[in-house]
């Protein structure tokens, strides 16, 4: 069985997927002026807590033109953005683990880095109301998977930010991702048809 198994590990690592990018052709003929390892960085850079994708930066790091888009909300415009996260402040209230995992760039858009996350929280402070509940299990949130893009400027300022749930039967908020999941898992759910649960 062992023999078997180390067939199959061997003949998997050497497979040729027919219709997949060529990863190496598409980088050589980008325009873009940065790197995949570049771009990544840059991300990642965005999403730690001193910038937190241009919440603490006073938008510094977002392109003028820059556009917030997701399933529910958007496109929306950069002040309009930055005034939205201020109106939340989910820190405030929870503690909040993102993460993240799985980041690449779009062979096919180089500008735009991939990447994932499976959010968890913990209510622990009022939110829209809600006060945090006596047992501190029922104050714990699992957000389904969700998959993020970040566009890059030439100047490497954030032209695009957007989420998508990509699994909504996980998770204990309703299938919901963003603020939304927030609202739903400590029972303040929207009154709209896209916060209720499916």
């Amino acid at each position: 069985a062992s023999s078997t198994l180390s067939s199959i590990a061997s003949s998997v690592s050497e497979v040729t997927l027919i219709g997949e990018v060529d990863y190496d052709k598409l980088a050589s003929a980008s325009k873009f002026p940065h790197t995949a390892d570049t771009l990544i960085a840059r991300a990642k850079s965005l999403l730690n807590p001193d910038i937190l994708l241009g919440q603490k930066d006073d938008g510094e790091c977002l392109a003028d033109d820059f556009e917030f888009v997701a399933a529910v909300v958007g496109p929306i415009g950069k002040d309009e953005y930055l005034g939205a996260l201020a109106n939340f402040k989910l820190e405030e209230s929870f503690d909040i683990e993102p993460n993240f995992f799985g980041f690449s760039v779009d062979p096919m858009q180089p500008n735009r880095v991939w990447f994932f996350n499976r959010q968890t929280a913990t209510h622990t402070a009022k939110f829209l109301g809600a006060e945090p509940k006596e047992d501190a299990r029922d104050n714990e949130l699992i957000l389904p998977p969700q998959c993020y893009h970040i566009d890059f400027d030439d100047d490497l300022k954030m032209k695009e930010f957007g989420f998508y749930t990509v699994d909504r039967r996980q998770g204990t908020t309703g299938g919901l991702g963003g603020a939304f999941a927030y609202m739903y898992g400590v029972g303040r759910p929207l009154p709209i048809p896209e916060c209720q649960p499916y």
